[in-house]
């Protein structure tokens, strides 16, 4: 007598490209990927969307990045760092480049920063606009961040001082 055993084995078959030889191993792969992604995506990176032209040629407009949060655990934000900043809200971020750092003195005189004194070299400012600031000291907890394109009015610009607490994370790219 002969059996039909086409509908079991292509069971057996799907099961196994599924989950492969060992169900068990798989789905421990599975859940370490799941476990993984939600402390990465949770806790370390956290998505940020860039809206607006303060930070261009360095950021497009509504361009995709990744905030590290872990960037700062081992080391404090250091000049030269695009960081998101958080403003108002746990949603609401800025992101911009840090180019003062706690103490120092800062002004800036026809578009060129000048810290303690020392104008600052900025080679991601492609364009300086005329903006003048009168000199002001940062507090101990305190950085300057200001966004790459300069060549828009001082006005239109949202920049200024942050404190510690409110850099989240280092933009990764």
């Amino acid at each position: 007598r002969l059996t039909d055993t086409s509908s079991v084995d292509a069971g057996v078959g799907i099961n196994r490209l599924f989950f492969g030889s060992d169900a068990r191993v798989t789905l421990v792969r599975v859940a370490t990927l799941v476990v993984t992604a939600v402390v990465v995506f949770g806790y370390v990176l956290l998505p940020v969307r860039l809206r607006g032209i303060s930070m261009l040629p360095t950021y497009n407009d509504g361009a995709l990045n990744f905030a590290n949060r872990a960037a700062f655990w081992v080391r404090e934000p250091a000049r030269g760092d695009v960081v998101a900043i958080r403003m108002a809200g746990p949603r609401v971020l800025y992101v911009k480049r840090i180019v003062g750092l706690p103490r120092e003195r800062i002004e800036i005189a026809m578009g060129v920063v000048i810290v303690d004194g020392v104008p600052l070299v900025e080679p991601t400012v492609a364009y300086k606009a005329p903006w003048n600031l009168p000199a002001f000291t940062l507090g101990d907890d305190e950085y300057l961040a200001i966004g790459d394109n300069r060549a828009m009015a001082m006005e239109n610009h949202d920049f200024g001082r942050a404190t510690r607490e409110r850099i989240v994370g280092k933009i990764l790219f």
